[in-house]
């Protein structure tokens, strides 16, 4: 139990300073991403160092959730590849320690700390991100600081231009001053030159204050009741000696108010959020509510099927047909009358002439005139309606719109810690695998996993925004995704899985693509089996009767269908020429002898690859024999290592004798 606690400790102590470090160089770096982004909204300005520190201490708040998984990550790959570089994780295993029993003080830990970004994502998150769009938005409309550069046109300053020609640094004059007044439009421009001024802001901040010296003012004189284009316009000409100009210049940094960022879902927690979303979703079960009724109840006519309602009554089925036909006239009247019917008929007629008459031959027979009142009548109703629909339609296109913004604000409060603990069982185990410390390689592979979740949690979240996608699918894309890959790795390092060995892949890949394997033996300087001459000529020879019945037996290249219905080359009797080589370069390494040595890196490497037979199955033989695109290229590929096989045969027994000349 000692040993457990101890254990405990260390783990704490190894972990706990790396995950501060990485924490706050993560931090500073998404920070500067920000900077960088919203760098154009803040230069210029004259902001003070207080509102800039005020802004720069939000936004760090606000980038917590991105920089915490990523620390998370970091951290745990440089704990365990120290613990693995240093062997200390070895003598833990061997002191019969599991792996999972070594991460249990680090796993409580980044659940406290699953737990603590939960409750920062829903009660102090909020309030940063509304202070710090606050200030954000109310840099941006702030004017910028008044920098008047020499010898170029400065115009920051709505409705007018300023032109310096040289600044005195020492007195704070300037000379060769040029000022373009287009606040009144420009044909009411006014044109200030003087030969120096000096310029200052008013004590408000809400003015430039200018005074000139030794200039002119020429000043268009628009005439109201000018109307030919090309007609001249008069001017006035001033000349001064000294002059003073006020031109309105707002330099205050004026802070907005934070209530309307509260309103919005970046500024709300879970119950908020729940509460606006029942509320969005009142009010589009109302619309539905409205709008449903009145199309089943066809109160929302369609120009060339209007028709009665069938669910209104007998008596009242004249009735049906007022929106299409309300005139200034009775409508019902004219329609008894081109019936026939202006006496006093009953009722039940009258019902069974309106039904048996079509629309459009009830129409038709109207006259012209009123034909076209009805079907404007008709085309006026419609367009009333579809301005109807298509206003709430785009009403509900904003409140869905809203309810996503909102939905994804709520998940975004428990992805957050999931993400946490996520990135902790891939990057611990990770680091008990590679064995690696420092900050080089679990860097590079903390930001390339880091790469590929924030691309798929992007990804997932754009799509969820624009409705492309279910909301709780996008947001838990990238852990669905991730998940599956802790579950893995972390399986593997408890089981010591070589993940990541170089050669094993190596191999795999040369397996598959057929690559040659190039010797490279050296003399031995200690040799403790001597190489028996007798001995070495027999499996020689051995060798060479075995590589020249293979050569004899695939001497020549088999055709397209022989190559798939017969099959290929054997494995096993390429396996078994493979194998002798391999024995006969592992017995003769240890010669003395110089010139055997050179001839047996000159031995070539048989390779065994899939090529040869591809498959055993007859039916699956035949499907790739007819499959051109896929049977032609690996017959092309056989017959390539079927000749380098040929070549490798001749090439050993050329060696094997040579080397029994050197024995």
């Amino acid at each position: 139990m000692i040993l457990v606690k101890r254990l405990h400790t260390f783990m704490l102590k190894t972990f706990l300073p790396l995950f501060a470090m990485t924490f706050f160089i993560v931090l500073f770096i998404v920070l500067m991403q920000f900077l960088w982004k919203y760098i154009d909204d803040l230069v210029g300005k004259g902001l003070s160092v207080g509102v800039l520190g005020e802004l720069f201490f939000y936004a760090a708040v606000s980038m917590v959730p991105m920089a915490l998984p990523l620390a998370i990550l970091l951290a745990s790959l440089m704990t365990f590849g120290n613990l693995g570089e240093k062997f200390e994780l070895t003598a833990m295993k061997a002191s019969g320690i599991s792996l999972i029993r070594v991460m249990v003080p680090l796993i409580v830990t980044v659940g406290m700390i699953a737990v603590g970004a939960f409750f920062f994502q829903n009660d102090i998150l909020p309030k940063a991100q509304v202070k710090m769009w606050t200030l954000l938005f109310s840099m941006r409309q702030k004017s910028p600081e008044l920098e008047i550069p020499e010898g170029v046109f400065y115009d920051q300053i709505p409705g007018f231009n300023l032109y310096v020609r040289e600044k005195n640094r020492t007195n704070g004059m300037l000379h060769g001053v040029m000022i373009y007044d287009v606040s009144r439009g420009g044909d009411n421009a006014t044109v200030i030159t003087a030969d120096s001024a000096r310029l200052a802001l008013t004590p408000d901040m809400r003015y430039l204050y200018l005074r000139l010296w030794q200039g002119e003012q020429f000043e268009n004189l628009r005439d109201q009741n000018r109307r030919a284009a090309g007609d001249n316009t008069p001017f006035r000409r001033e000349t001064f000696a000294d002059k003073e100009v006020l031109i309105p210049f707002d330099a205050n940094f004026n802070r907005l108010d934070e209530g309307g960022m509260r309103k919005q879902y970046v500024g709300k927690n879970i119950a908020e959020l729940r509460h606006t979303m029942d509320s969005i979703s009142r009010r589009l079960d109302s619309i539905g509510a409205r709008t449903g009724p009145e199309l089943v109840r066809g109160e929302l006519p369609i120009l060339g099927q209007v028709r009665p309602n069938p669910r209104i009554g007998r008596q009242s089925e004249s009735a049906a047909f007022a929106p299409a036909f309300s005139s200034g006239t009775s409508s019902v009247a004219a329609v008894a009358g081109v019936a026939g019917m202006r006496d006093s008929a009953s009722a039940g007629v009258i019902d069974k002439a309106v039904r048996a008459i079509r629309m459009d031959t009830l129409i038709g027979s109207l006259p012209e005139p009123q034909q076209a009142e009805i079907y404007g009548n008709a085309v006026n109703i419609i367009d009333r309606r579809q301005g109807s629909l298509s206003f709430r339609a785009q009403m509900v296109g904003d409140d869905k719109k809203n309810y996503r913004r909102h939905d994804i604000e709520l998940i975004k409060k428990f992805t957050l810690s999931v993400a946490c603990l996520i990135f902790f069982f891939i990057g611990a185990p990770l680091g008990a695998i590679i064995r690696k410390g420092g900050l080089g390689t679990p860097l590079v592979i903390s930001v390339l996993l880091f790469l590929v979740y924030y691309i798929i949690d992007n990804t997932g979240y754009k799509m969820a925004r624009d409705g492309r996608m279910a909301v709780w699918l996008g947001m838990w894309l990238s852990t669905f995704i991730l998940a599956p890959l802790g579950i893995y790795v972390t399986r593997a390092a408890m089981n010591d899985s070589v993940v990541f060995d170089k050669d094993r892949y190596t191999a795999f890949f040369r397996r598959i693509i057929g690559a040659r394997i190039k010797r490279h033996i050296t003399q031995k300087e200690v040799i403790i089996n001597e190489v028996n001459p007798h001995k070495g000529r027999r499996m020689l020879q051995c060798l060479g009767a075995a590589a020249a019945r293979l050569q004899a037996r695939y001497a020549s290249r088999p055709g397209y269908a022989a190559y798939w219905l017969r099959g290929g080359i054997s494995p096993e009797n390429v396996g078994e020429v493979a194998d002798m080589t391999e024995e006969c370069v592992e017995y003769l390494h240890d010669s003395r002898d110089h010139r055997v040595i050179r001839l047996l890196d000159e031995m070539p490497v048989v390779k065994r690859v899939w090529v040869y037979r591809p498959t055993t199955r007859r039916w699956l033989c035949l499907t790739l024999m007819m499959l051109l695109p896929i049977g032609l290229p690996v017959y092309l590929a056989a017959l390539h290592a079927h000749r380098e096989l040929l070549s490798d045969c001749r090439a050993i027994r050329r060696i094997s004798m040579r080397i029994e000349d050197c024995l």
